[in-house]
């Protein structure tokens, strides 16, 4: 069945912040905001991820974080690797309240008093807090591949495979969408799920799609860092009364599968699903079980409101 094609790109503002949006389709469905991972376009999630949510029933829409994409990209501290950032102190650019804050006034901008959100690796992590600090706006939420919020300081390593982030950071590539490209590649290749093809053509049209808007995909080490540096003074995930979703893939080569399982056992009533030969990069085979999980969270969240 042919599908329309995604709405124009629209902005959204928080301060003199913009963001990029991108309006999916199946309004009328239940609200499903998309929250990527670090320093990513909105560009990496899947088209036919989006259109597995789409045909379940939701209304998806998905943006750019600061530091991302189209949306606006700030000055910050001094240059660092992402990976020294998570070790040295140094002034953070902008709190961790701040990009939650970002995603409530995308859904101003769609219209929306409250959503169900889905975050994959650092949107798994900022879409726990943004239920955390915004909880009357947040329908259910899926944390997908993602660090507890809880994690602090040095407590974070314990959840992180280390060998594959140091080998990213080493990676160089000529500027240039060629180099953009090969970048782009490579990346895929270390995160590609090991029990299933890896999708080179998925990772092209990404590419592809990015660059017709001029965005040149994981080039930006600082912005990178700076999302890193952001801070959460927030509350924990004991705090959470909302239903919850947590995604791990066991062959994930940033995340050890213990941080789904520490992110399921803090937040009360949260369910754990993991993924054998699942890696970061979630293959298209997966993506019908990922968009049934997600339904069936929601349409328990929706009884559970009919029944309050």
């Amino acid at each position: 069945m042919s599908r329309p094609a995604p709405g124009p790109v629209r902005f959204a503002r928080n301060g003199a912040v913009r963001f990029a949006l991108t309006d999916h389709g199946g309004t009328g469905g239940d609200p499903l905001l998309l929250v990527m991972g670090l320093a990513a376009s909105r560009f990496w999630w899947p088209q036919g991820l989006l259109d597995a949510l789409v045909d379940r029933g939701f209304h998806v829409v998905v943006y750019d974080q600061r530091d991302a994409g189209e949306s606006t990209h700030l000055p910050g501290a001094p240059r660092r690797t992402p990976l020294a950032t998570l070790f040295r102190r140094q002034p953070p650019a902008y709190s961790a309240e701040d990009l939650t804050d970002d995603a409530a006034a995308v859904m101003d901008a769609v219209g929306w008093d409250s959503a169900h959100l889905f975050g994959h690796s650092m949107g798994g992590l900022l879409a726990q807090r943004i239920a955390l600090r915004h909880p009357g706006r947040v329908r259910s939420v899926t944390s997908s591949s993602a660090l507890p919020s809880d994690a602090k300081g040095l407590g974070v390593l314990r959840y992180l495979r280390l060998g594959t982030p140091l080998r990213m950071a080493g990676m160089r590539f000529p500027e240039g969408r060629d180099g953009d490209l090969a970048l782009a590649l490579a990346v895929g290749r270390a995160l590609a799920s090991p029990g299933y093809p890896f999708d080179a053509d998925e990772v092209r049209d990404t590419v592809a799609r990015e660059a017709a808007r001029g965005i040149a995909g994981f080039r930006d080490q600082d912005a990178q860092s700076r999302q890193i540096g952001a801070k959460w003074h927030g509350g924990r995930l004991a705090e959470l009364r909302m239903p919850a979703l947590v995604l791990h893939g066991e062959g994930d080569q940033i995340l050890r599968t213990a941080a789904g399982r520490r992110t399921a056992a803090a937040i009360p009533g949260a369910r754990l699903v993991t993924f054998p030969g699942v890696g970061h990069f979630l293959p298209r085979e997966v993506w019908p079980r990922y968009a049934d999980e997600i339904r069936a969270l929601a349409d328990h969240a929706a009884g559970a409101t009919a029944a309050a």
